[in-house]
């Protein structure tokens, strides 16, 4: 059985992702969530941010899974389209971060730069590992 890391861009993706999601799991429980418990927002209010926030969660530990997954294959084309996808949804989730935080409170938008920054690392990794050529075998 030859298991062995093909794509290091896309295993660095998906380490990231997984640290992604705890740490998005981590401040919810620590510093996010427990603002909800406020008597003024009414339980369908925290019913829908909650299972908000743990949806991102949870696509950050697929996608981290997903991009370990696809460190180790050698078939390039059956994954890339994989790649490509989560990078669509990359791009979109941040551009709703960076349109909503705008809309709301254009001051605000440095208080995104930290996940903008983390995002963009992530997104160019993945463009990195769907970039990478195959290596050729020598005989």
């Amino acid at each position: 059985m030859d298991v062995k890391v093909r794509n290091y861009y896309y295993l660095i993706a998906g380490i990231l992702a997984i640290l992604f999601a705890v740490t998005h799991a981590w401040n919810g429980q620590s510093a996010v969530l427990p603002t909800l418990h406020v008597s003024a927002i009414t339980m369908d209010t925290r019913t829908v941010f909650m299972y908000v926030w743990h949806i991102i969660t949870a696509e950050n530990l697929v996608f981290g899974i997903a991009f370990i997954f696809m460190s180790f294959q050698s078939e390039r084309l059956k994954i890339q389209f994989a790649a490509w996808t989560i990078v669509s949804l990359l791009i979109v989730r941040l551009m709703v971060i960076l349109g909503i935080t705008a809309f709301q409170d254009v001051s605000a938008l440095a208080d995104t730069l930290i996940d903008s920054i983390a995002i963009l690392i992530y997104v160019a990794f993945i463009l990195l590992g769907i970039r990478m050529k195959p290596k050729t075998t020598r005989r």
